[in-house]
């Protein structure tokens, strides 16, 4: 802890303060990812003002704007914070019975929702005092700087070619299956390749503008064209668009079976021949090596294993 000429003291409270205000830029949508209300977040942003005698974030005409001299703290503050969480970490076990942690985890909406429901429950069983955040991943959310700044601590997702500048894991391979409208005249017989060209798909809105998926990429490389009749903005609408439709969603096993227990659907196998699609988990050096952290990896890909049971 240091004491400043202003009696203002710069604890690791407002450390973070400090970083999540530099990100957000607002003083309500701080104190909403930091669980505090706004009065105790505007008392921080006055205490750091008076630590570092400098206004930090100011008013213009698009919102609030971090000054030259907060910009220049930031990465210091980000190296402080690292340094503390390794020293407090490091030299004791992690109990996650007792542990009151916040442990965020992002992912997009394609993730089979049992993997995640099973996920949720052995998190709740092992650490009943411990918070969860699920973040919803797009394709504009920077999932690196998410991880590098310590506001993930997972992100879960199925990159045809994973970034090597994380550590990563696998946690599902899941096939490739068709799914359809139990009444659907495809389901009562075998799927063959000129049925998957002639019908009409679902399909999902592209996760992301630079990347192509595992599905895509196939079809291309095989020049498989398919008829795209109805674009849906997540993975989890599609499958209630199938009943008493001709449309035919591909998508993993896992997901589709979720949905068959829900909706009135036919699993059919795919006629093409995918590769099974891998769900990783990636996590940046900075906790690499923290007891929760690797509890929590250890969790998940103990998850992703009893899904191949």
């Amino acid at each position: 802890m240091v004491t400043r000429r202003s009696n203002a003291t710069l604890d690791t409270y407002l450390l973070k303060v400090f970083c999540m205000l530099m990100t957000e830029r607002s003083v309500s949508r701080t104190a909403l990812k930091l669980n505090q209300s706004q009065p105790a977040i505007s008392v921080a942003l006055k205490n750091l003002r008076l630590v570092f005698h400098d206004p930090l974030l100011v008013r213009e005409k698009g919102g609030m704007v971090p000054t030259d001299r907060a910009l220049a703290i930031l990465e210091h503050a980000k190296v402080a914070l690292d340094s503390i969480d390794t020293m407090l970490e490091s030299g004791e076990a992690f109990d996650p019975a007792s542990s009151r942690q916040t442990f965020r985890i992002g992912s997009p909406d394609y993730l089979a929702p049992a993997f995640a429901a099973s996920a949720v429950a052995r998190f709740r069983r092992e650490a009943p005092h411990a918070r969860l955040v699920l973040h919803a991943l797009g394709p504009d959310f920077d999932f690196e700087q998410s991880l590098a700044e310590g506001e993930l601590d997972v992100v879960i997702g199925n990159w045809p070619e994973p970034p090597d500048r994380m550590h990563l894991s696998v946690l599902i391979e899941d096939p490739i299956v068709c799914l359809m409208a139990a009444d659907h005249p495809l389901a009562a017989r075998k799927m063959i390749v000129d049925d998957f060209r002639r019908v009409q798909h679902v399909v999902p809105t592209p996760y992301s503008m630079t990347q192509r998926g595992m599905i895509d990429t196939v079809l291309t490389s095989l020049r498989i064209q398919r008829e795209e009749c109805v674009e849906a903005q997540s993975f989890m609408l599609a499958p209630y668009l199938l009943p008493g439709t001709d449309l035919v969603f591909t998508t993993t096993r896992h997901f589709a079976r979720y949905y068959a227990g829900l909706l009135p659907l036919a699993i059919v196998e795919s006629p093409i021949e995918f590769p099974l699609m891998r769900f990783y988990q990636l996590w940046h050096a900075r906790n690499h090596h923290a007891p929760s952290h690797q509890w929590l990896r250890h969790l998940l890909g103990d998850c992703g294993r009893a899904m191949l049971v």
